[in-house]
């Protein structure tokens, strides 16, 4: 295991995800679909959604950097305001146009790749 690649132990899918998303470095995103075919489940990018679902306002999950698979805000509406997701990516310099990522292939992150 590489270090700060996190230990797929856990029963709990979603705690999966999470941990996943954690890891996700400032300034880098990536889709739900790449965190699904890291998890060993390629197809269940809808289950990630449904666990990314309540992490929207949690502290220490960095949601905002999980987009779909074409680099669109998705889950804008998910945040405390429909322009947040927008705002905490632009502070990372992730250029945002039209809800979607503009300089998607230079700033995706797979976790397949990277961990």
């Amino acid at each position: 295991m590489n270090v700060g690649q996190p230990e797929k132990k856990h029963n709990d899918f979603f705690q999966n995800v999470y941990d996943v998303v954690r890891l996700i470095p400032a300034g880098r995103v990536t889709s739900y679909g790449a965190i699904a075919a890291y998890l060993g489940s390629k197809g269940g990018a809808r289950m990630v959604g449904w666990a990314m679902g309540s992490s929207y306002t949690e502290h220490g999950i960095p949601a905002h950097r999980v987009v779909n698979r074409e680099g669109v805000l998705t889950a804008k509406m998910q945040f405390r305001t429909p322009t947040t997701m927008q705002e905490l990516l632009e502070k990372e310099g992730v250029i945002v146009k039209n809800d979607k990522i503009q300089n998607w292939k230079e700033r995706f992150w797979d976790p397949e790749k990277e961990l």
